[in-house]
C-alpha cells in the first residue's frame, strides 16, 4: 500500500518559475523542502538511479550496493527524499519500493526556468 505524501501545494501552483515572477510563501516553502533534499549527493545518486530505472522505481535493496552505503543509511536518505514529496514510498512483503513522484522532476526544472 503507498504512503501518503504530505501535503503540498498543487505542483502548478508550487512549482511555477521562479524566475517568471515573485513565489509565494507555500510555493517558495516547497521548493526549499525539496531543494534541500536534493542538498546531500547521495540522494541526488539515488533520485538518479530510481528516474534511470524501469518504471523509475527500485527496490531500497538494489540501492545499497550502487551507492555503497549501508541500508540504514539509504533508508534515512529515501525517507528524507519521500517526505520532500519527490518519491513515494510502496511496501512489498519485507521490500520497500520507491517511485518518482509523477511530473516532479519536470516542475523542479520548470521553476528554475525562466518565462518566455
Amino acid at each position: 500500500m503507498p504512503t501518503e505524501l504530505p501535503l503540498l501545494p498543487d505542483l502548478a501552483t508550487c512549482c511555477s518559475p521562479a524566475t517568471g515572477g515573485r513565489v509565494d510563501d507555500a510555493a517558495a516553502e516547497a521548493l526549499a523542502r525539496m531543494f534541500k533534499a536534493l542538498a546531500d549527493p547521495n540522494r541526488v545518486k539515488l533520485l538518479s538511479m530510481i528516474a534511470a530505472a524501469e518504471g523509475q522505481e527500485a527496490c531500497v535493496c538494489d540501492l545499497t550496493a550502487p551507492v555503497g552505503l549501508a541500508q540504514p543509511t539509504i533508508s534515512h536518505h529515501m525517507k528524507v527524499l519521500t517526505e520532500a514529496g519527490l518519491l513515494s514510498r510502496e511496501q512489498r512483503g519485507k521490500w520497500a519500493y520507491f517511485s518518482i513522484v509523477p511530473g516532479i522532476l519536470e516542475s523542479l526544472a520548470e521553476a528554475l526556468s525562466p518565462r518566455r
